[in-house]
């Protein structure tokens, strides 16, 4: 089974009655099926046809899915760790150890981000000092050093001052510690030592700024005294000596190591968008910030390759340029179709299935019984609608003979009768009496088709006789011609069927040869008598392709 996480059935942009009906028909076989994750969703906005078949039979309109295009927040899908910009280094390698990541989003006290931590630049900033002397500088504060050390406050003085302080170890014998303690500069000095009661009263003479005690030594009490007259910090560390010089080293806040020059993006921006950027900048990472700036997570070059939650099951269509924006950036895992081959390539083998019938809800019935599963009344009367709907009520010469055989089976779990309820949808889904605007009106059922070197672009739309056409012809023809001259197609055209009188007219927006190679009679200026089409699939498209590769 596949590993769905959220595989949508959807049909093609410009969704029609066949289109819808059988995504949700489908969609439920496949979940009964045990497919998880599966819905029905649309590519576009339902026609006047379709919303009748769904009202009627009540029944939800699918979901809406403008386009699918992976976004960041689909692979960017862990967790966030993020760090105080005043938290000591300590912390932040307890962070990469703990969550085994490299990067950190740095944030302030609301949550909003300051800067990148990056592992490497740290480990470059303490093993590989370009100057010894580095090593023994310390830029913290009193109480982070304290934190890291887990240690014992004795005294302390103006702890949370953040300072540049230098490391020393107090490991001299006495003699030569009072020397050193001559070429020091006290205020800047922290100073490390044992349990060596000389060195620690030496170092509180001489008013180092902090002396840490290790191995949990004990302090004097006239130490202390001497301690707070003049202003000595005092911390005392269970840890030893070598691991309180590296715990203090790591004391600074992580906000002054952080990379300020960072990239943000938003969870809903284009995955491809952040490969472009991540592939071509230096960053090595984009944090990703919610609108209001609260860290939500950080995305690597890793996330590139990680595949969208996203899957697609295609209905009534298997050609990309029709599908839902974004298909071709996602994995599609069937596809059940009634229409020609096109333009389609998988990477691994799927399950497609696509057979010349006259509706893909016909296809998506066979299906059910194949299985064995008897449809609800509304996935029965969905089906019966697709296939009416694309059949022109069987009179369509795409019409088959498994059509019709499916006629009493769906009128039998639907309650239906096929003759009133084609009759009825019909009458609902009049586009062309309904005063829907012209550009709607050739864009409600439309498609592309290649035909070699040209592009054609084909609505169709049924009427029940052509008075409301010709009363619209002027206007439809104008924004015909806009049409083709946006989409840059060779041909432009619009399908008008009468599905009672079984014949169409078509309206052209073409090149001024287009009358002498199109092979239909010319009734008027930009249009032509089609009697017996019915078929924009079965008889239109295949002559029209024919007749302009060989032009």
């Amino acid at each position: 089974m596949e590993d769905a996480g959220k595989v949508f059935v959807i049909g093609h942009r410009n969704p029609d009655s066949d289109s819808i009906c059988s995504a949700i028909a489908y969609a439920e076989l496949r979940r009964q099926q045990g497919l998880p994750g599966v819905k029905a969703a649309r590519a576009g906005t339902i026609n006047l046809q379709t919303q009748f078949v769904l009202d009627s039979l009540d029944v939800e309109v699918p979901e809406l899915l403008a386009d699918v295009h992976p976004r960041i927040k689909d692979v960017v899908t862990e967790k966030v760790i993020s760090i105080h910009h005043s938290a000591p280094m300590s912390k932040a390698i307890e962070l990469y150890h703990q969550h085994h990541i490299r990067i950190l989003p740095v944030v302030n006290n609301a949550g909003q981000a300051q800067g990148l931590l990056l592992l490497k630049k740290i480990t470059e900033f303490f093993l590989v000092p370009t100057e010894p002397e580095k090593l023994r500088r310390i830029h913290a504060s009193l109480s982070s050093i304290q934190s890291c050390l887990n240690a014992t406050a004795q005294h302390l003085f103006n702890p949370d001052l953040l300072e540049d302080l230098d490391l020393h170890v107090g490991a001299r014998r006495e003699a030569s510690f009072s020397r050193w303690v001559d070429g020091i500069i006290p205020e800047k000095t922290i100073l490390i030592t044992g349990d060596r009661p000389g060195i620690q009263q030496l170092a509180v003479d001489a008013g180092v700024r902090l002396l840490i005690v290790s191995g949990n030594a004990p302090v004097d009490d006239k130490l202390l005294i001497a301690a707070r007259k003049n202003n000595v910090s005092i911390l005392v560390s269970h840890y030893d000596t070598a691991n309180c010089a590296w715990l203090t080293r790591m004391a600074t806040p992580v906000g002054l190591l952080a990379e300020t020059d960072f990239m943000v993006v938003k969870p809903n921006d284009l995955l491809e968008n952040l490969r472009i950027k991540l592939t071509h900048g230096k960053q090595p990472a984009a944090i990703v910030c919610s609108v209001d700036g609260l860290v939500a997570g950080v995305a690597t070059k890793s996330h590139l390759i990680k595949n969208s939650p996203i899957k697609l099951i295609l209905v009534d269509h298997n050609e990309l340029s029709q599908a839902v924006p974004g298909a071709d950036k996602v994995e599609i895992i069937e596809v059940i179709d009634h229409h020609r081959l096109g333009n389609f390539h998988t990477d691994l083998p799927i399950r497609f299935i696509n057979q010349p019938l006259g509706s893909t809800c016909s296809l998506v019935s066979t299906l059910y019984q194949q299985a064995g599963i008897e449809p609800e009344k509304k996935i029965a009367g969905l089906m019966l609608a697709g296939l009416l709907s694309d059949t022109l009520i069987l009179k369509s010469p795409t019409t088959t003979e498994t059509d019709r055989q499916l006629i009493p089976w769906l009128e039998k779990f639907s309650g239906l009768d096929h003759q009133e309820f084609g009759s009825q949808l019909f009458a609902a889904g009049s586009l062309m009496a309904s005063g829907t605007p012209a550009r709607k009106l050739i864009l409600t059922d439309f498609k592309e088709y290649g035909a070699g070197d040209f592009l054609l672009g084909l609505g169709q739309v049924e009427v029940v006789n052509f008075h409301s056409f010709h009363q619209r012809q002027t206007e439809v023809i104008t924004e015909l011609k806009k049409i083709r001259e946006n989409k840059g197609y060779e041909l432009a055209a619009l399908l008008i069927t009468d599905i009672d009188m079984e014949t169409s007219l078509l309206l052209t927006a073409g090149s001024s040869e287009l009358p002498f190679i199109i092979g239909y009679p010319q009734e008027a200026d930009n249009l032509y008598r089609l009697d017996g089409v019915l078929s924009r699939k079965k008889q239109l498209v295949p002559h029209l392709l024919k007749v302009f590769k060989s032009a």
